[in-house]
């Protein structure tokens, strides 16, 4: 078993097998395309180049250091017994964020060795192993079995599979310990992985004990397993754990939240929880490719479509609501809520690459490329500390990227993800060589009989050409297949989900060794098959007009709206370069768009120009118009200069903009909210359509309930004021905020906090202001006291002062 192991570690340092999938041939059942390793694709571009030593240097030791200060770590030392003390983080499935760095960081130890970052993997994989029980058990949850238990951790191993995520933290486990070993060689954590497994595969089975993982993820880490040992009852099990989806004879079913209302052979639609989703189809992706369950790939196919022609944002995103982090109904794409969780927008990229895996079409490449340029890389700030967990497209100016998340998984799946994008850059089958990403890189390729040096030189995405040269070992006819991207052949989308307003007639060209060459597109790919000597190269020119994007017409929140694309770009405009607003701005479709490279700005990125029309409400009640100069910047850079407006749909015509309002004196308030809430939402003048209206920003105090908390308005200066309208915040049906149980008005004399003389009753009623009027009072300072109902939280959608 020892000599096995050690060649089969001595393969994976020659080999270093791509991190989705160490392909093997189609004789032992995987997939028939196989991706270059990202050990084999060293990148020397400026884009991409940057963000991967931003997360080995910053990402990944801030992303341990965060483990080590809210706990996740110690919850190890704790289970180890080298610790005293209760269950220190708040979640059970908070051992997942720690395997998730170790995974970005062995992937990081591939192509960068590091001895310090090896040894302290080396001393805290020791730590996971004293924290393993007897048989295998790996779960700190409850092996520290704290009093109270942990939520979800209340009963016996294995009893809440729907939430206790013990399955899932062993997914990632998996996933870490094969990427350890490829790293370094050592079996340490590998030998954890195992061991856990096994006890897996002993307890759950077709006659043993019968259930689905709440969260999917094991199935990835279990097929990965399998490929590392060949041992079969890994992937039997990964099998099992999919089929056990929707079964008809299992007792209770947990529903479309985890994709299990019905057999996975039979879903048809993307629904539910969206990162458990794309889980979940990676997982059958990889099961198909070993098993040839066509039912599987059938099904994956199905949805697919479904969610491209209805339920992709144009950054890539994919969850277009926050009730349950899930998939929304067709063409339910809101922008202002838009949830667009960032480990969905990576495990979107793990499924388009196992579709393009299995079928070889460019266009799922063309959806990953949208989602890497997009919504992916705006979950991590450009300094790599900071992270969105949701992408909204549309922000009133309440959105900043935090620092860290109770719920972390966005942070520790971005330290892992960012080591393996030159994965995804080159592939092969048989004679044919892939080029599937553009970026100034040096690869090997590995074809039947040669290995072929594969050199590209671009700026790629913010200039138009890219230069490939091929340098094969000798003289020989094979393949080089080209993607020539959806949105350089007029489709953003390969669906009728948005279109481009004006097709453009600027062609893609394509030369070899200078000479022009005919587009011959394959699945998309333009497919140059010759004789290949040393130095030949292939250079495309790919047109990279500024492009507006319009939506398909049941995308109601895009309609009157357009978003702007420059090559794989999406672009936003954002406060900072507008003139401090987005909101009222007005880009008719006659206005002449421009680009610009700003290498100082935001680290070096390409800016649209162009004249916008700007709305302002008059103090007669009517609307002014006037001309600005619009900026707009890709996407993923927002959110770096300070909170304000942003948007990537703008409006086309008037009626769909916002005039500045006139100024009034609560909008003109420094607010201070209980609990250090942030009140800029209950002041910004935007109306509410009801109180359950998610579509603008509101403020709340939930999780706090029957409390008494309160919001206090600082004029800019003294004022007479006789009355306070409120429009409360009431989620009944979604969440726990209701109308408070009783409120008051307070106004501040003398540093002495007094109630105003009312004439009316405080009301409380849903979907309306709440009118108070009182006697006329001088004052610098409001505070409106309520009081929440018992069991309820509250919260306010608009204040006004009369």
């Amino acid at each position: 078993m020892k000599t096995f192991f050690y060649v089969l570690g001595i393969l994976a340092f020659l080999s270093s097998a791509f991190v989705v999938s160490s392909c093997q041939s189609r004789e032992t059942g995987d997939y028939l395309i196989q991706p270059v390793p990202f050990t084999q694709v060293h990148l020397k571009d400026e884009f991409w180049s940057s963000r991967m030593e931003t997360n080995r240097r910053v990402t990944i030791p801030y992303a341990f250091e965060q483990c080590e200060e809210t706990g996740r770590i110690d919850n190890f030392r704790i289970a180890a017994g080298m610790k005293s003390g209760g269950f220190q983080s708040v979640y059970p499935f908070d051992d997942s964020d720690v395997y998730k760095i170790i995974q970005g960081a062995s992937y990081s130890l591939q192509v960068h060795p590091d001895p310090d970052l090896e040894a302290y993997l080396d001393d805290l994989i020791a730590v996971i192993d004293k924290a393993q029980e007897e048989d295998g058990y790996l779960y700190t949850a409850r092996t520290i079995d704290p009093d109270p238990p942990v939520m979800w951790c209340e009963g016996e191993r294995w009893s809440n599979l729907y939430l206790g995520h013990e399955l899932y933290n062993a997914g990632h486990l998996y996933e870490a310990a094969v990427a350890h070993y490829r790293a370094t060689g050592k079996r340490s954590l590998l030998d954890i992985a195992l061991k856990n497994a096994d006890l897996v595969t002993d307890v759950f089975g077709p006659d043993k004990k019968r259930g689905a993982p709440g969260h999917q993820e094991i199935e990835i880490g279990l097929v990965k397993l399998y490929r590392v040992t060949g041992d079969q009852k890994y992937l039997d099990l990964a099998k099992f754990f999919l089929d056990e989806r929707g079964h008809p004879d299992r007792e209770k079913l947990y529903g479309r939240y985890s994709q299990d209302h019905k057999p996975v052979v039979e879903q048809e639609q993307a629904v539910g929880h969206a990162v458990r989703a794309v889980y979940m189809y990676s997982g059958m992706a990889d099961v198909a490719s070993l098993t040839g369950d066509s039912e599987y790939i059938q099904a994956i196919d199905r949805i697919w479509e479904d969610v491209v022609s209805q339920k992709l944002y144009i950054t890539g995103g994919i969850g277009a609501t926050g009730a349950g982090e899930a998939f929304g109904k067709p063409y339910q794409l809101p922008n202002v809520t838009a949830y667009a969780e960032t480990c969905a927008s990576i495990g979107n990229v793990f499924w388009n690459f196992r579709m393009f895996l299995l079928h070889g079409y460019a266009r799922y490449i063309d959806v990953l490329e949208r989602v890497l340029y997009n919504g992916l890389i705006s979950g991590v700030s450009l300094d790599g500390d900071l992270f969105f967990y949701q992408n909204p497209l549309e922000s009133f100016g309440e959105d900043e990227r935090s620092t860290w998340f109770a719920c972390a998984c966005c942070p520790s799946n971005i330290s892992r993800f960012m080591p393996s994008v030159p994965g995804y850059v080159l592939a092969a089958e048989k004679d044919r060589i892939y080029v599937n990403l553009f970026t100034s890189c040096v690869a090997q390729v590995k074809l039947p009989d040669q290995t072929v040096r594969i050199e590209q030189d671009t700026r790629y995405p913010w200039e138009e050409d890219v230069a490939i040269t091929v340098f094969p070992e000798k003289e020989q006819r094979f393949s080089v297949q080209v993607r020539i991207p959806g949105w350089a052949r007029n489709q953003p989308v390969p669906s009728g989900l948005y279109r481009f307003y004006e097709e453009s007639d600027e062609q893609v060209s394509l030369k070899l060794n200078g000479k022009e060459l005919a587009l011959n597109l394959e699945k998309g790919y333009a497919v140059i098959d010759r004789k290949w000597k040393e130095g030949d190269q292939i250079k495309v020119h790919f047109p990279m007009p500024v492009r507006r994007v319009v939506s398909h017409q049941n995308v109601e929140s895009n309609q009157g709206r357009v978003s702007l694309q420059r090559g794989p770009v999406v672009f936003c405009a954002e406060w900072a370069d507008n003139s401090g607003l987005v909101s009222n701005l007005v880009l008719t479709d006659d206005v002449q768009l421009q680009s610009e490279f700003k290498p100082d700005l935001l680290k070096g990125l390409t800016v649209i120009k162009a004249e916008a029309g700007a709305l302002f409400e008059t103090q007669e009640g009517d609307v002014s118009r006037r001309k600005q100069e619009f900026t707009a910047i890709p996407y993923y850079s927002w959110a770096h200069r300070g909170k304000g407006e942003m948007a990537v749909w703008l409006a086309r015509t008037e009626d769909k903009a916002r005039p500045v309002p006139q100024p009034t004196i609560a909008s003109q308030s420094q607010v201070t909210v209980s609990r250090g809430k942030d009140g800029f939402p209950i002041i910004d003048q935007r109306e509410p359509m009801n109180s359950n209206d998610h579509t603008i920003p509101y403020l709340h105090w939930w999780p706090n309930k029957g409390t008494e908390e309160w919001v206090q308005l600082d004029f800019q200066k003294p004022a007479t004021i006789s009355g306070v309208e409120v429009y409360w915040f009431d989620d009944t049906g979604r969440g726990e905020c209701r109308v408070p149980e009783s409120w008051m008005v307070l106004v501040q004399k003398q540093g002495i906090w007094k109630s105003v003389r009312i004439q009316d009753d405080y009301g409380v009623d849903k979907d309306q202001y709440n009118q108070v009027t009182f006697e006329p009072v001088r004052t610098d300072s409001l505070r409106i006291v309520l009081q929440c109902r018992p069991e309820y939280s509250a919260g306010i959608m608009e204040i006004r002062i009369k």
